[in-house]
């Protein structure tokens, strides 16, 4: 049975891991429901999302015309 260490970590056992396919680098999230926590892995942004709306609402003509 997992227990917390001094610095309030806890082990995720293999089997836990290998069922959300989680390892090492992956960010994961606690969801409290009803007194449960629900563990789950977060998922990542693609690197489109990472700029989205970057440019604003201005149309691709629009873009272009000012980048030449």
């Amino acid at each position: 049975m997992p227990m917390l260490t001094q610095k309030s970590q806890v082990t995720i056992p293999k089997k836990v891991r290998k069922i959300l396919g989680i390892g090492p680098g992956d960010e994961i999230d606690f969801d409290i429901v009803k007194n449960k926590i629900i563990l789950h892995k977060k998922k990542k942004d693609s690197i489109i999302d990472k700029y989205r709306g970057f440019l604003g609402q201005s149309k691709t003509e629009e873009i272009m015309e000012e980048l030449r």
